[in-house]
């Protein structure tokens, strides 16, 4: 199993090398100039000299090879560097932004996989009743229209008619702060839910038929054994993955639902990024993702492998 570990981990080496060398070379495609949101035009058009200075302070002028391997030994050292539009450092930015996007993630992670695997249990138990018709129609639902659509409703009906929770922002306060985190967590929820009551659903569909699923019911054992220990147990595996590979997700994914909420998280430090063309702020945060899709990946191959010891000697 730990030469399993290592030799994924090994493979992510030159996986991140090629990730971090097309998210820079991305951005140098693109006509974004950090120096026209650092100065203003009638400025830059009167200090052309100073401009140019300034480029060449902050290594622009340098050829491409050369600010790449300038940015990736930074990272190495562990150095994220800074923000060109506030001269913030980038570890302080990110470290203060984190802690809001995680709560966000697990919570909405929480509620969707309570919700998800109980409906799928109902939905597989009760196949083709009005419960599970129903529910597969809302699955549909949700999961067709984009998240922050949700998020607008809620607001409205929640915030703005009923005032029963406030319209956004973050807060520290216990009670104040579970009251703003509530309509944000619910509606990232809502379009995890579909996926998660789908898969454990199907799969619970898929064990119904098992011969030890037969064989336990003709020993007579409690229906309620039947289900809980022989099919749910043994139905949850694909679950497991999905729940994995969403995490991620959940990250990437809170960029716009925080912009609708005004959560303080990493997502809003992405959009500020893109529109102020900040290119470390960008870069450094694109790369997180991208670590974090990587590490899913390979939690996902520990995790097989473990369950089914045929995945590592196939491997």
């Amino acid at each position: 199993m730990h030469k399993f570990i290592l030799k994924k981990v090994l493979q992510m080496i030159p996986m991140l090398l090629i990730i971090s060398f097309l998210i820079f070379f991305s951005l140098e495609l693109t006509p974004m100039d950090p120096i026209k949101y650092l100065v203003s035009p009638d400025l830059a058009a009167n200090n052309a000299d100073n401009i140019e200075a300034l480029r060449e302070s902050l290594g622009l002028n340098d050829p491409f090879l050369v600010r790449y391997f300038r940015w990736l030994g930074d990272l190495l050292r562990g150095e994220l560097g800074y923000s060109l539009v506030n001269g913030g450092d980038l570890k302080t930015i990110i470290a203060a932004s984190l802690p809001s996007t995680f709560e966000l993630a697990l919570v909405s992670m929480l509620i969707s996989t309570v919700l998800g695997i109980g409906l799928g249990i109902i939905t597989a138990v009760k196949q083709n009743g009005f419960i599970d018709n129903a529910t597969r129609f809302f699955a549909v639902l949700g999961t067709s229209l984009p998240t922050f659509f949700f998020g607008i409703i809620l607001i409205y009906v929640f915030a703005i008619e009923l005032k029963w929770f406030p319209i956004g922002g973050r807060i520290s306060n216990n009670y104040s702060h579970l009251m703003h985190l509530f309509l944000p967590a619910l509606t990232m929820s809502i379009g995890l839910t579909p996926a998660v009551m789908r898969y454990t659903r199907n799969s619970m569909l898929d064990v119904f038929n098992s011969d030890y699923v037969k064989t336990a019911r003709a020993k007579g054992i409690p229906e309620w054994k039947v289900y809980t220990k022989h099919i749910l147990r043994n139905s949850l595996l694909p679950v497991l993955i999905l729940l994995i590979f969403r995490l991620p997700s959940l990250i990437s994914g809170a960029v716009t639902l925080e912009a609708v909420f005004s959560w303080p998280g990493i997502g809003r430090v992405i959009v500020n990024g893109v529109n102020s063309g900040d290119y470390p702020v960008i870069m450094v945060t694109t790369l997180m993702v991208s670590v974090a899709i990587l590490l899913s990946s390979l939690l996902v191959d520990v995790v097989s492998a473990y369950l089914d010891p045929r995945i590592r000697l196939d491997d």
